[in-house]
Formats: structure tokens, C-alpha cells, sequence
């Protein structure tokens, strides 16, 4: 098998790998139908209800997301897996039921969201961490790409799906097959082989693991300056399906099927990075940060884009420089972390993460609301671009190289510094 694929060679991984991508697919429905149905249906194009349902949607994640990992740590993987993705799942349907029979409200898609986080903080370090015990040390990387692939295969599809479905038959039916899709991940779950697991030995139980693991993460200036510009990038930079929604509705003036194509039209572009991120056998410090500094830069330029189509064309550089500069913090994180920490601080990585953009996609949808949607784009490549900027300044100073040698780390394959 060739090596991009190489992880699939493990049975365990393929099951794994299939019922992921249904039910990637049925998430990315899922978020396309719940923008739209909050920005036209229960308000008039408020982007400030768009960015609050997204933030309660993360920010469980950035309160509690510590503590899944802990759990991760501690408890079978598998078990935890099972028992979120059959949360998350009702959780849909709920919300599927209320839009299907007319009686949804905007608090009801608040409270869907945030259980959906809920859900989710304890899911997701679980999920992450779940990867090593499938495949073992050797091909983690390749099995990170490969998650991303799957992810970012469902970003292509997903949206579109959606689009043409709530032209014809509207949001209900969308968040109805988000529900019925995480059947494919139980299922997959209960046909996984346990004997040919890699678990790691289980954390010790003590009262301050959560604080042991931000020591850990603290002793590590590496792990710090990921975690940083995690937090940067997740605030003001990743928040695209408010300023697409806006972008669409308020700029180009277009409809649900054109919203959702642009989801698909960026995915071209996170689908060619993770592919090109399971080509390699490890992290390297030059894709974080020219992935950081591509994000900003192209996130400005669709900022001032004249016309729906090249807006929606240079979403394909944004969500390559994007999912290369996750795919590196992701990958430095599962290989360089000690397997009894992994689960922890994988958990403070998405806490950042998703809180991070739990917390920015508020501000982002009010700048777009109160300035225009060109702002609120424009606003997010700034600080991103910025972050970059002093991430390379950092990276230069610790490694005493001058600034023009760091840039060069960033966008060749030149010599290539601890972070």
C-alpha cells in the first residue's frame, strides 16, 4: 500500500477510519443547516446569533475539555466513545424533531449546541488520543493525515449535501441525518478488535491530574508556543462558518446551496493538506509556521475579494494553510508527549482550541454585523498574521538565527530549529 495510506494496512483502523467519515459527513451537515437556520430562520441575519451558538457550541470544550482528558487518561477509550457518540447523536435528533414539526426557537438551538459541546469535551481527547491505541507509535502520523483526510473529505461533501437539502426540504431533515450518521461510529466501535489494541497504562488516580498536566505542558516551551498560536488562529482565524454565512447573506447576496458550496470549495483546499501531510513521517517546524503565516495572508486577501467565485477560490490556500498548521501541532503533540500525559494534554490543545473560537466567534460575528462581513474577515488575517509574525520572531531568538533565517524555516526545507 502506498505510504500516504499506510495506516489503513491496520484492520482496527480501517473499521475505525469508515464509520469516522459517515459520521463526518452528517457533522458537517449538521453545521451548515445549524448556521442557516439560526441566520434565517429563528433571527434576520444576526450575526451575533450565529457567533453565540458557535460559542456555546465550544466553549464546554475550553471549561471541561481538561477534565475529558483526564478521563481519556484514566478510563478504556473505546467505552468513553461509545457512550459520547450516542450523546451527541440524541442531540440531533432532538433539535431535528423541534425544526421538523415547526417548534423550534433560538433557544433551543442555544441548548443544542451547547449539549452538543457537552458532549463533545469529553468525546474529543478520547477520539484524539483513541488514534495511538489503534495504530501504535510507528504510524501516528500517518493515522493523524489520514483522521484529517477523512474530516476534511466530509468538509467536501457535507456542505453541498446540505445546501441542496435545505433548498428542497429544508434544515429538519439535515440535523435528522447528522443523528442517524453516528451509527456508522458505534457500530464501528463494537466491530474493533480489543485484542490487537495498544492501550498505554492508565494514569494513576490522584486529585491534581488536570494541574499535573498544564506543569507538564508549562515545562515544555515547545508545547507553549503551539498552544498559543492555537488559541490565536482558533479565535480569529477559523471562524468560517460565520463569516461565510455573512459573506454570503450580506455581501453576495446568495442563497443556502451557494453558503454550503463554499464549506465544500474550502475543503478542496484542507483535503489537498492533509494529503500532503501523510506523504510525511513526522512534524517539521517550517509547516506550523508557514502554515500560521499562509492563514493570515490569504485570509486577507478573501477579505478584499470583489466577487463571490474569487472569494470562494482563495478559500482554497485558506484551508490548505490552515489544516497544514493543525496537522503540525496535532502530530508534534501525539509523538513528542509522554503516552500517560497524551490524553491531557491533547485535551488542553482542543481546550484551546475550540475555546478559543468559543470566544471569538461572538466578536467575529458582532465586527461583521456592526462593520460588514469584509471587516470581520479582514479583522481574523490581521491578528493571525500577526501571531505568525511573533511566532517567527520567537522560533529566531531561542534558535539565535536572524529573522530573515526563521522566515526561510517557515517556507523551505532548510535547516529546521526546535520550536
Amino acid at each position: 500500500m502506498s505510504a500516504m495510506f499506510r495506516a489503513l494496512e491496520n484492520p482496527n483502523y480501517r473499521i475505525w477510519a469508515s464509520g469516522a467519515l459517515v459520521s463526518n459527513v452528517g457533522t458537517w451537515m449538521q453545521r451548515v443547516a445549524q448556521d442557516w437556520l439560526v441566520l434565517t430562520v429563528l433571527t434576520n441575519h444576526s450575526g451575533v446569533a450565529v457567533g453565540i451558538t458557535t460559542g456555546l457550541q465550544f466553549l464546554p470544550m475550553l471549561l471541561l475539555g481538561p477534565y475529558g482528558g483526564v478521563l481519556a487518561d484514566r478510563y478504556r477509550k473505546r467505552t468513553i466513545l461509545l457512550w459520547t457518540q450516542l450523546a451527541m447523536g440524541l442531540c440531533g435528533l432532538a433539535i431535528g424533531l423541534l425544526v421538523v414539526t415547526g417548534t423550534a426557537e433560538l433557544w433551543h438551538a442555544y441548548l443544542a449546541a451547547l449539549c452538543l459541546g457537552l458532549a463533545s469535551a469529553i468525546d474529543a481527547p478520547a477520539r484524539q488520543s483513541f488514534v495511538s491505541e489503534l495504530v501504535g507509535q510507528d504510524n501516528i502520523a500517518n493515522a493523524v493525515a489520514l483522521n484529517s483526510a477523512s474530516f476534511n473529505t466530509a468538509r467536501l461533501t457535507g456542505p453541498a449535501i446540505a445546501g441542496v437539502l435545505i433548498a428542497w426540504v429544508g434544515t429538519g431533515p439535515v440535523f435528522l441525518l447528522n443523528a442517524a450518521s453516528f451509527a456508522a461510529v458505534i457500530i464501528s466501535l463494537f466491530r474493533i478488535r480489543t485484542s490487537e489494541l495498544a492501550p498505554a497504562s492508565p494514569a494513576v488516580r490522584g486529585k491534581h491530574q488536570v494541574a499535573e498536566g498544564i506543569a507538564y505542558v508549562r515545562r515544555r516551551p515547545d508545547l507553549v508556543l503551539i498552544l498559543v498560536l492555537v488559541g490565536l488562529l482558533g479565535a480569529f482565524g477559523m471562524n468560517f462558518p460565520i463569516t461565510n454565512a455573512l459573506m454570503s447573506t450580506t455581501e453576495f447576496g446568495v442563497g443556502a446551496g451557494e453558503f454550503g458550496l463554499l464549506g465544500s470549495i474550502m475543503a478542496v483546499g484542507t483535503l489537498a493538506g492533509a494529503l500532503f501531510a501523510a506523504r510525511r513521517a513526522g512534524p517539521r517546524l517550517r509547516f506550523l509556521l508557514g502554515g500560521a503565516l499562509g492563514l493570515g495572508f490569504f485570509t486577507l486577501v478573501a477579505s478584499v475579494s470583489p466577487s463571490f467565485w474569487l472569494y470562494a477560490a482563495v478559500l482554497i490556500p485558506v484551508g490548505l494553510a490552515s489544516i497544514t498548521f493543525l496537522n503540525s501541532c496535532n502530530t508534534s503533540i501525539q509523538l513528542s508527549v509522554e503516552p500517560q500525559f497524551r490524553g491531557r494534554v491533547l485535551a488542553l490543545y482542543l481546550a484551546v482550541l475550540q475555546g478559543g473560537t468559543a470566544l471569538g466567534a461572538p466578536l467575529m460575528g458582532w465586527i461583521g454585523s456592526e462593520f460588514g462581513a469584509r471587516w470581520s474577515v479582514a479583522a481574523g488575517g490581521i491578528i493571525v498574521l500577526l501571531a505568525g509574525l511573533a511566532a517567527v520572531i520567537v522560533v529566531s531568538r531561542r534558535n539565535r538565527l536572524t529573522f530573515r533565517d526563521a522566515l526561510r524555516v517557515a517556507f523551505n526545507r532548510n535547516r529546521q530549529p526546535a520550536v
